[in-house]
């Protein structure tokens, strides 16, 4: 089991950027999928963008080409850059992580995810 805690969220106008970080504990943090995942008000919380243990990413089309995520397995962080954001993605966000038998897919679905961190939000005005 990790314990996450994510950070970098706030106040931002239509078309700029955050970088929302993830800080992990524990010692295996290497063998996890690390995932974002957000839930606005009155919704269900979504997947946005997954890095597994064995190096693939995803990411939801809603964000693609907009969004990156990234990780440091020496840090034990997981970081997400958001870039053109737009007030649909105001929402909270957060970190997710998993332990996976999968080497060669990425499981996107909350059901997969097994730790969660407390949420950071993210308000993009117009």
């Amino acid at each position: 089991q990790v314990q996450l805690v994510e950070s970098g969220g706030g106040l931002v106008q239509a078309g700029g950027s955050l970088r929302l970080s993830c800080a992990a504990s524990g010692r295996t943090f290497g063998s996890y999928d690390m995932g974002w995942f957000r839930q606005a008000p009155g919704k269900e919380r979504e997947f946005i963008a997954a890095f597994s243990w064995k190096g693939i990413s995803t990411y939801a089309d809603s964000v693609k080409g907009r969004f990156t995520i990234s990780r440091d397995n020496a840090k034990k962080m997981v970081y997400l850059q958001m870039n053109s954001l737009k007030p649909e993605d105001t929402a909270i966000y957060y970190c997710a992580a998993a332990r996976s038998p999968y080497t060669t897919v990425v499981i996107t679905t909350t059901s997969h995810f097994g730790s969660w961190g407390q949420g950071t939000q993210v308000t993009v005005s117009s």
